[in-house]
């Protein structure tokens, strides 16, 4: 496919301008270009054209199955971008007094109630901007929590089952991390956590279900041995899938959870953005949460900045508020009942695609998971195939990749979590698919290592694409 500058031509033009309805003024020398700007020209069927194809060419949710592990590109309904862009949300200030916009406080005050609810806490933030900054601002509150009290802990455990993001929260938070690793099941190794859960050390960070997929059914133990020492626990809640509905995190001990609107919630978060990652703590962390707090007196909502020891802001304003409102249009409308039955459905997928494709891929974990489980394709390397290959080839059949070499104690790791808005069609054309995937990796590993061939850039050597970087067209 062209570049758009490729298919310039001198003097097109796709835009035609307002005639000049102010003073015109001349522009100083300093701020004028030595040279014109070297823009493509090109007319307007042209440039709409040129943008269609390119998301033609994007995989997208839209466009198909996205089984992306643990950071599901779910689908968003389209409602909530209807929501999202009413101009009483789009056209407001973070600075505007706070009498002019009651709306968007009231939205704001009612998501984190509904939040709080869904996981039984009592207090919340909503500023965090994703997942990795919601796990900071928690175990910041945390360490803020110890030097209130006098205690000079050092340590955070971390499973070996965790997502990878919890290790660089636990130093950017001013503690250190220690591994602790898991039981021939895939869940925590109980005697190792009472080993190493000492006075030093000031809490647990759990995914819970692991990124195996598996619930830690021991959860009560685990919290009873941390908090036996003071500890805090809390639950990384990129998984939040697996339990609306069914558990609640304060229900099972826990101090402190972070929740992944752009995941759970259905708001996207495709190229790294937006994103939104509100924490819910227990009583005792309360005063620790970043200012300000959103709260309602006499029906009147306001931003309490009392908090003498806060951790103080952790984003610029109030949090990222188009994300929220998505989030919040998706909760009114789904209900109570519909968040048990997205993870119902959830689960009901994941293992079903789990346990039929284990004939087929070899299962590390045998069992039931949650709303995502891990298969392997180590047994496809006696043919000379690699879990990459698999990767590459599903590209042909129309279907995202999965995560793949993660988590980290699997090898050769497929990470599958479809989610609940998949239907039982879409979830047996890529069981179908994967087991003919597996078939041609006996038959013609070939085809799989040189896979894939129907997109439209072919298999690129990683390392070169990685060290000879080429991110703009040159004349």
């Amino acid at each position: 496919m062209e570049l758009i500058f490729e298919i310039s031509t001198p003097g097109r033009k796709g835009y035609s301008l307002p005639k000049l309805d102010v003073p015109e003024v001349e522009l100083h020398e300093k701020f004028k270009r030595k040279e014109p700007a070297f823009l493509p020209e090109v007319s307007e069927p042209e440039i709409v054209r040129h943008f269609i194809n390119l998301s033609i060419l994007n995989h997208h949710v839209d466009k198909g199955f996205y089984p992306l592990g643990s950071c599901t590109m779910k689908y968003n309904p389209k409602i909530n971008e209807e929501t999202c862009r009413y101009p009483g949300f789009t056209n407001l200030h973070p600075l505007q007094p706070e009498r002019t916009v009651q709306g968007a406080l009231r939205l704001m005050y009612e998501l984190g109630e509904y939040l709080k609810k869904i996981v039984n806490l009592d207090a919340i933030t909503l500023q965090p901007a994703a997942g990795a900054h919601g796990e900071f601002t928690a175990i910041s509150m945390f360490k803020a929590y110890f030097n209130k009290k006098g205690e000079p802990r050092k340590y955070i455990l971390v499973p070996d089952s965790a997502h990878g993001t919890n290790p660089a929260s636990v130093n950017f938070s001013g503690f250190k991390p220690i591994t602790l690793g898991s039981d021939n099941q895939g869940l925590v190794d109980i005697n190792k956590l009472k080993d190493l859960m000492t006075p030093e050390v000031a809490g647990l960070m759990l995914t819970n279900p692991n990124t195996l997929g598996l619930f830690e059914k021991n959860i009560k133990v685990i919290s009873d041995i941390v908090h036996s020492k003071g500890g805090l626990l809390y639950l990384d809640g990129a998984n939040l899938n697996a339990l609306l509905g069914l558990v609640r995190a304060g229900d099972l001990g826990f101090d402190a959870v972070h929740f992944n609107l752009h995941k759970t919630f259905s708001t996207p978060h495709g190229g790294g953005g937006p994103g939104s990652g509100p924490v819910a703590v227990r009583k005792i962390l309360e005063p620790f949460l970043p200012i300000p707090v959103i709260k309602v007196k006499d029906g009147s909502y306001y931003l309490d900045y009392d908090y003498p020891d806060s951790i103080g802001k952790v984003q610029s304003f109030y949090g990222n508020f188009l994300v929220m409102v998505r989030a919040y249009t998706f909760i009114r409308m789904i209900g109570e009942e519909g968040l048990c039955e997205i993870s119902r459905s959830a689960i009901l997928n994941a293992n079903y695609i789990i346990q039929t494709l284990k004939d087929y891929y070899h299962l590390p974990y045998p069992g039931f998971c949650m709303h995502e489980g891990v298969l392997s394709g180590k047994n496809l390397k006696d043919y000379g195939v690699r879990t990459i290959d698999v990767a590459k080839r599903l590209l042909d059949f129309g279907f995202h990749a999965p995560t793949i070499y993660f988590p980290l104690i699997v090898s050769e790791a497929l990470m599958i979590e479809p989610t609940e808005s998949e239907s039982l069609q879409t979830i047996e054309r890529f069981i179908e698919t994967m087991i003919q995937i597996s078939k041609e990796a006996k038959e013609s590993p070939e085809v799989l290592k040189s896979a894939p061939y129907n997109t439209p850039v072919r298999r690129l050597d990683e390392v070169k694409a990685a060290k000879e970087l080429k991110l703009r067209w040159q004349k």
